[in-house]
């Protein structure tokens, strides 16, 4: 046999063993080795950080479920949306507007809300530098604002309703793309204001108070940026953050995943890992049903989920 016809027959028999492997993973049950549920963790913070705590909770679903995991970090929510389209993605700790667009296009299904600090709501800021001279949300009027993306709920949709429920102009609009880009262009004076997540301070072990907002983000690079960058104003509140299930689960396997979760936050590598993450402090069960609120945000500002995509 000649080497070419070799080399021929050889690279037949590998593409038809990749084809093979492939029919099997995606015949073989869901939850098992060949086909692991497959986890998504939308990146808030260093994809390390999500790395590392993440691969504590798949050790304690794997014992605590009869199922396998296989979790991944995509660079943007938009890809978790579409992975759910194509069975790519069984779960996904996601954000508000991510979740409605997956609900719209793919029926995907909350069925844990986050609780941060207590609380099963966020809102949004608007921040300003403290030496700008502005006061109150009217102030922004003719002025240049920092934005996250169209897509981001406490970074786009909830600041833009409240500029339009108050009937205030700006002059120019920016997006930074992420909430301490935001910051650090108000800190630098870039822009005259930015809009970005909320959370209320904790308390650390002395009682001192720690801030928890995006302004946590940039404290490494600027630690005066609590005195230098101030609180203008908070939005209204809505739904934490869901954790989304593809439909077409069962019930057994939706169920099983949702107690073991429900159960891992309660452990103290748990608190320890979720918070790293996501700064979860807790978690509960929802329904598609508690994002009714964000739904009709998002038509009160004008737009639908699609089209907010496509702003970017």
């Amino acid at each position: 046999m000649s080497s070419i016809l070799k080399r021929t027959l050889v690279a037949v028999l590998v593409s038809v063993a990749v084809l093979f492997t492939g029919c099997t993973r995606n015949k073989a049950e869901l939850g098992t080795a060949e086909n692991p549920v497959k986890l998504h963790f939308v990146p808030s913070v260093d994809a390390k950080v999500i790395e590392d705590n993440s691969k504590i909770f798949k050790d304690y679903l794997e014992k605590n479920t009869p199922y396998k995991y296989e979790i991944t970090i995509p660079q943007s929510f938009i890809a978790v949306v579409e992975a759910f389209g194509t069975k790519r993605a069984d779960v996904a700790a996601f954000n508000t507007f991510g979740y409605i667009l997956a609900h719209e296009k793919y029926g995907a299904e909350a069925r844990l809300t986050v609780i941060r600090h207590g609380l099963s709501t966020y809102q949004s800021q608007f921040i300003v530098r403290a030496d700008s001279g502005i006061k109150k949300v009217e102030d922004l009027a003719g002025k240049k604002i920092a934005f996250v993306e169209p897509a981001s709920t406490s970074g786009y949709l909830l600041p833009i309703k409240t500029l339009k429920d108050k009937g205030i102009t700006v002059k120019e609009t920016v997006f930074a793309g992420k909430h301490d880009n935001v910051v650090s262009m108000v800190y630098q004076g870039q822009v005259d204001a930015g809009a970005t997540f909320y959370s209320p301070p904790s308390k650390d072990d002395k009682g001192v108070e720690v801030i928890e907002d995006a302004r946590r983000l940039v404290m490494t690079q600027y630690p005066d940026v609590e005195k230098k960058v101030t609180i203008l104003s908070l939005s209204e509140h809505l739904m934490n953050d869901p954790i989304v299930f593809r439909k077409e689960m069962s019930e057994e396997m939706k169920n099983q995943i949702v107690d073991a979760m429900l159960a891992f936050v309660q452990t103290p590598e748990g608190v320890e890992a979720f918070k790293a993450i996501y700064g979860i402090t807790a978690i509960k069960k929802a329904t598609d049903a508690d994002y009714d609120s964000a739904r009709a945000m998002i038509k009160e500002v004008g737009a639908n989920a699609e089209d907010l995509v496509r702003k970017k």
